[in-house]
């Protein structure tokens, strides 16, 4: 592959890649973020409900009703009334990937010396726009040392 000056334009191919990954991920990050928050809560051992959705997330119940409905039409949740929210197996497994993004990309942004407040924070929203590749990289760069080499506290073990 060719390299490009600095300030020059990629090639039409790779950028209109790019613009199509964030376009991807755009769709997908709201969905993610509410299956993980719900698996979040009932790992928790607390019941996934709408009033406890709708303030985590800091959005309206209504809005929280919303999205259910598409969760529910996605097969992504189930609901019982009276008893909350519950994740399908595919729920499970975009919860379970979606976790383990966030987990990668916070233990780079710790190691890199991001504090815990701000690697959570920035972790949240770049869980759901980092590659595969760049995945596979922050995790090589977490098991060859990053931490220490930054001067950083060692940086905890990228898979839980």
């Amino acid at each position: 592959m060719r390299r490009r000056k600095p300030g020059s334009m990629p090639d039409p191919r790779t950028q209109s890649a790019g613009f199509e990954q964030a376009r991807q991920s755009r769709k997908t990050a709201l969905v993610e973020d509410y299956v993980e928050l719900i698996a979040d809560l009932l790992h928790d051992g607390q019941e996934a409900r709408q009033v406890d959705i709708a303030q985590r997330l800091g959005v309206s119940q209504p809005t929280v009703a919303k999205m259910l409905c598409r969760l529910e039409a996605d097969g992504l949740v189930t609901r019982r009334p009276y008893r909350g929210i519950f994740l399908t197996e595919a729920g499970e497994k975009m919860a379970a990937d979606s976790q383990a993004r966030h987990h990668i990309v916070e233990t780079f942004l710790r190691a890199l010396g991001i504090s815990e407040k701000n690697a959570s924070i920035d972790a949240e929203g770049m869980e759901h726009y980092v590659g595969e590749e760049t995945l596979a990289a922050f995790e090589r760069a977490i098991r060859a040392g990053v931490a220490e080499f930054m001067g950083t506290r060692a940086a905890p073990d990228s898979r839980k």
